[in-house]
């Protein structure tokens, strides 16, 4: 068995960079999935190496080949200059599947932010997703092609992503406040709204705060260090950000993103259309939420949590669905 440490250095070594000026190596928490480790060099220069679990590993559907869309997340992100790391080697035709990228500075967004420094760090957030948004696909959907291959259109897209999820949901008899038909019946009723998307666009989808990095200078006001985590990134929809950027809640009373994401050219009107897709894709993420529990064998305490906080979000959200689809159609 090949410790921690010699693998560092294989990595470095198959990155092109001399494995002799390994200086420390520590694992980084907060990631649900992946096993994430940060490299540092002797020059004090650090990386984040990220591995997958083993295929054998239950996960949703979705989770298949998650490194191919996160390093295809930085590389897009890298073209509109929005702070992320940078891919600096994949290694997917090796024996244990790598991501290695540059590490960004600061660390996860959290309590410690005062209302003072809240306004302007939404706003420049704000900014960056704009940015991000800007960039455009070659077709519609998850580009690590665990869903088949991209879409030509985003209903096409959306409806694969929904069908895969309640597969799911049902192979591992997740529980939800409503039967998976029941689901799928409210679902159906918003999916016209989707035909209004017609440009591809890159979406990050995991936008909550503990992937946001915060970066705080000596003697300087915070800035956003990085967007990180961008493993669950597809081709699709803009608007499908504002739901991990308001977790739980609703990004139209996110005053100082908004104004930020307006300033930088990103559309953000509500009208029923728009709040349409916003909901199906809340309960797009619902239900991921609920049902990885399942997989993940999280502890009781997480699922109540899940049962107590995501379950009648969910419900709201298809009660949504049904309300605006009676207004679209009349």
């Amino acid at each position: 068995m090949v410790d921690s440490w010699e693998w560092a250095r294989r990595v470095l070594e198959g990155a092109g960079l001399d494995p002799d000026r390994l200086a420390g190596l520590r694992p980084l928490s907060g990631g649900t999935y992946n096993t994430v480790e940060e490299i540092r060099l002797t020059d004090g220069i650090r990386y984040v190496l990220k591995v997958p679990p083993a295929s054998t590993v239950p996960g949703l559907r979705y989770e298949r080949e998650l490194l191919v869309s996160e390093a295809e997340f930085y590389r897009a992100a890298a073209t509109a200059e929005v702070a992320a790391p940078h891919v600096v080697a994949v290694g997917d035709g090796t024996a244990v599947p790598h991501l290695l990228m540059t590490a960004c500075p600061g660390e996860p967004w959290d309590a410690s932010v005062t209302d003072a420094e809240r306004t302007p760090l939404r706003g420049e957030l704000g900014r960056q997703v704009a940015r991000l948004h800007t960039v455009t696909g070659p077709g519609f959907g998850y580009p690590s092609g665990a869903l088949g291959p991209l879409a030509p259109d985003w209903r096409t897209a959306f409806t694969s992503m929904i069908e895969a999820v309640l597969d799911d949901a049902l192979d591992y008899g997740a529980r939800l406040p409503r039967s998976v038909d029941q689901v799928a019946d409210a679902l159906r009723a918003g999916f016209p709204a989707l035909d209004e998307v017609t440009a591809p666009a890159l979406v990050h989808f995991d936008l909550w705060d503990g992937n946001i990095l915060l970066d705080r200078p000596a003697g300087g006001e915070p800035r956003i260090g990085g967007l990180i985590d961008g493993e669950r990134m597809f081709w699709g929809d803009p608007l499908a950000d504002f739901v991990s950027l308001a977790l739980l809640g609703d990004i139209k009373d996110d005053q100082a993103f908004l104004a930020g994401y307006r300033e930088a050219g990103g559309r953000a009107e509500f009208d029923v259309p728009a709040r349409l897709r916003l909901a199906l894709y809340r309960s797009y993420l619902y239900l991921i939420m609920l049902t990885e529990t399942v997989p993940r064998a999280v502890d009781q305490d997480h699922e109540r949590w899940v049962q107590a906080a995501v379950a009648p979000e969910l419900v709201a959200a298809l009660d949504e669905i049904e309300a605006l689809a009676r207004i679209a159609g009349a």
